[in-house]
């Protein structure tokens, strides 16, 4: 089987979450996390550009294959959906400039995969990415923010998702 690497991204106007995570044989290894954190006071347009060129930096030190984001999910807040909706958009964009497609997760679809509850917590996602990701993940999980976590659980989740896709397949082909 060959080596993929993806890039999980947690959207977001003033924290942006990234992880990039390879696996090769079934065994997904930390590769990357951080966060792109625009500057408080900066207006929109410049927080927007600032997701759009750290994505695109972070593709183009890593190279991941596929790309894997939070979908826009309801808030009670109109104008949280609307932020969130517009960082997310700077990301896609930069993916797609790179010639990337993106998968979109549920949230509580990325919980589930991780821990096997839609309605887990942060730290229950933080500890079981740790848990999959290894003793490096291990020490670093505790420093990093939320959305790095989720980040992660994001292309944890869609190598679980491929996982179980070719699985289906060869399941299917075995009838």
């Amino acid at each position: 089987m060959a080596e993929v690497i993806v890039l999980g991204i947690d959207p977001g106007t003033r924290c942006t979450g990234y992880g990039v995570v390879r696996e090769v044989s079934g065994q997904a290894v930390l590769v990357a996390a951080g966060a792109i954190r625009p500057p408080a006071k900066a207006t929109m347009a410049k927080r927007l550009g600032e997701i759009y060129k750290g994505i695109a930096k972070v593709i183009e030190q890593y190279g991941p294959h596929e790309v894997a984001m939070e979908e826009v999910f309801t808030y009670k807040n109109v104008t949280s959906a609307l932020k969130l909706g517009q960082a997310r958009g700077a990301a896609m964009a930069a993916c797609a400039v790179h010639g990337l497609e993106v998968r979109g997760y549920n949230p509580m679809a990325v919980k589930k995969s991780i821990v096997g509850t839609g309605r887990a917590d942060k730290n229950q996602v933080a500890y079981m990415v740790a848990q999959v990701l290894g003793t490096k993940a291990r020490q670093e999980c505790e420093s990093w923010p939320a959305d790095v976590t989720d980040a992660l659980a994001m292309a944890v989740c869609h190598l679980n998702s491929r996982r179980l896709a070719r699985l289906t397949e060869a399941a299917g082909g075995m009838r």
